[in-house]
């Protein structure tokens, strides 16, 4: 059995968590998951990061020691993860005595091996960063990330020689190209190291800073948080005590957000390199959520609260949002419409109302029970056979937002398919291919549920035991494969598995997310004036629904994109100027609102046959889609 071990970072105990430090540890439980549905040996380590002088002045605001400081705010996120039905195998922190032990440990073998020495040091040091800033890396003056000017400080510490390893990590990078994703993320590392690297600083003197790590060969130092930080990923695994500990550190994978991308494709694979420890096998980098147009996060002042949405909007539906609405490696937007229309739309009106219509119709003309299917299997049994077949290459590419979406395009297919063979219908002219008709509907969404568990175990298990087929430890092989639903099963109708949100109480449920006193008077906008045409010609204009099947930047321009698209039964490309508002992976399967009749034009020696329809605003561009699936081909009307 092959092995996986996955991490979040460890979170910084100085505030509470938020729906940016929520969505890291369910893209880590996600991942843990599906790894386990593989059939891999799974290790899923999160925890708390409780050194530094963040923590003092913290500790100190609130009129407490740092000990207790850190007990309560570590507490806080120990206690939400479960409600996010995030199930990590070791909750570290970094206060804990036994990674104490291990810091010591190889802070003493680098400092043997000549890799750490005592200097003086004068520079620009930022307590949100905990660390010292470049001026390259300021802006005006300023942190770019925290937007406070750096206090400066000279000083004499203990340095690690980073600069020793420079040509090592550039070699080692090239040699494994996937070291570092998305591919963004691992160019901005090499432009790092396209500068001379400078050596790091990993001490703080204890008449400054006594809150940390002491160091071994100097009690009059403690460690840089950094450098004790970063180590917890070792002792999580029992790293030099555990036999089992390199099986799972040779298959280790990362995960954090693209603010401590330096820390950690830089400072940590050098620390590993210098303590003779191999490095990392994936080093995976995910983008910001934006909230009104602003980062969320502590320093940004935007932390969006993510237990009141739980408790409101519960923890599957939270998670289906997040996983599903970001790609990994680009930002994201969290605003509550938008979980609102992925609850109402996808889980409510595509999922739970399909599984509601099978239940009614086995209950109303076979007693309960899953009839017998039929002999040979229908096209959803090879749409969703080809779903499985993807799912190595989905999971291990991080792109679980296309896997989430095809499912659900399984799930939709599958509710066109109850509408036009109209199982009510048959029930009263021919009772068997009802009954085989339901079979595959119900098969179907079985295998989207089993799909989906990762994602949302609590609904899906929810949605499997009603389906009469109770999820336990299962492995892709036997749990996927079609025909597995049994006839003659009791199916649970219940209550709705995803009740639909009313929109209009959102804004009373959450006044700090909707705004919860008017904003100024704007003036009235100017009207738009244009020239108007009658009904005959606008009736020569063909607007159609088409899907977006692939995706790809233009060569040679930044403004354009190449895009492949389904109409119907007929295939068309599209180039469109969607590049700077739009990735290419994040609009595939996407459905769309074309101009079909066209005439087809060449740009940039492409050939376009048709255009999109998409609306702009300060700036942004929208593209124009449906509110809900429909067959491609369709006319707007």
């Amino acid at each position: 059995m092959s092995n996986y071990y996955i991490t979040t970072p460890i979170y910084y105990v100085n505030s509470d968590p938020h729906i940016g430090t929520a969505y890291t540890t369910v893209l880590a439980d996600t991942m843990a998951r599906y790894h386990r549905f593989l059939g891999k040996s799974t290790y899923f380590v999160t925890g708390t990061d409780e050194h530094g002088d963040k923590i003092v002045r913290s500790a100190a605001a609130k009129g407490i020691a740092p000990q207790a400081f850190v007990d309560e705010i570590s507490s806080r996120f120990r206690v939400l993860w479960p409600t996010l039905h995030a199930a990590p195998d070791r909750f570290i922190r970094t206060t804990e005595a036994e990674h104490v032990q291990l810091v010591q440990t190889i802070l003493q073998r680098v400092y043997d091996r000549g890799d750490i020495y005592f200097g003086e040091y004068g520079g620009h040091y930022c307590t949100g960063c905990e660390r010292f800033l470049t001026e390259k890396e300021m802006m005006d003056g300023k942190c770019p990330d925290h937007g406070t000017v750096p206090e400066y400080i000279k000083e004499q510490n203990y340095f690690f020689r980073m600069s020793r390893y420079q040509q090592w990590l550039l070699d080692h990078i090239a040699e494994h190209p996937d070291f570092i994703r998305p591919e963004r993320y691992r160019n901005e590392v090499l432009g790092f190291l396209r500068e001379p690297l400078e050596d790091l600083c990993i001490s703080r003197p204890k008449s400054r800073l006594e809150w940390g790590i002491e160091i071994p060969f100097d009690k009059n130092f403690v460690t840089y948080v950094w450098f004790d930080a970063l180590l917890n990923y070792l002792t999580a695994i029992g790293y030099d005590h555990d036999p089992n500990w390199p099986a799972y550190w040779n298959q280790a994978e990362h995960l954090i957000g693209k603010d401590i991308l330096k820390p950690h494709a830089i400072y940590w694979p050098i620390m590993l390199k210098a303590a003779g420890i191999d490095p990392y096998q994936h080093l995976t980098v995910h983008g910001y959520w934006n909230f009104k147009d602003a980062k969320i996060s502590k320093s940004s002042g935007k932390p969006v609260d993510v237990a009141p949405l739980v408790r409101y909007f519960g923890a599957d539906a939270i998670r289906y949002f997040l996983i599903r609405d970001m790609v990994v490696g680009l930002d994201a937007r969290f605003t509550p419409d938008a979980l609102v229309q992925r609850i109402n739309s996808d889980l409510a009106n595509d999922l739970g109302n399909l599984f509601s219509r099978i239940a009614k119709l086995v209950a109303d003309y076979f007693d309960g029970k899953m009839p017998k299917g039929p002999s040979s299997p229908c096209d959803l049994a090879l749409q969703a056979e080809q779903l499985v077949a993807a799912l190595p290459a989905f999971i291990n590419e991080f792109r679980l937002h296309t896997l989430i979406e095809e499912t659900l395009q399984l799930v939709r297919a599958t509710n066109r398919y109850f509408e036009s063979s109209a199982p009510w219908a048959l029930a009263k002219t021919d009772i068997q291919r009802c009954g085989e008709v339901l079979y595959n509907c119900a098969e179907a969404l079985r295998i989207a549920a089993v799909i989906l568990h990762p994602v949302m175990p609590a609904k899906m298990s929810e949605l499997l035991s009603r389906l009469g087929e109770p999820i336990e430890q299962f492995h892709i092989a036997n749990s996927v494969a079609w025909g597995r639903l049994r006839s003659g099963t009791a199916l649970q109708s219940g209550t709705p598995l995803f009740p639909r949100i009313d929109e209009k109480q959102l804004p009373e449920a959450f006044p700090e997310l909707f705004g919860s006193t008017p904003g100024p008077t704007k003036a009235p906008s100017t009207p738009v004036t244009t020239d108007l045409i009658d009904i005959q010609d606008f009736s020569k204009i063909q607007l159609r629904v088409a899907r977006i099947v692939q995706a790809e930047k233009l060569a040679g321009s930044d403004k354009l994109l190449k895009l492949q698209i389904e109409i119907g039964s007929e295939k068309r490309q599209i180039i469109a100027g969607i590049a700077q508002h739009y990735q290419p992976e994040e609009i595939v399967g996407r459905l769309i609102i074309v101009v079909a009749n066209l005439k087809p034009a060449k740009l940039r020696g492409e050939m376009s046959e048709g255009m999109l329809l998409a609306a702009k605003s300060d700036g942004k561009l929208v593209l124009l889609s449906v509110e809900s699936d429909i067959a491609t081909g369709a006319t707007i009307s």
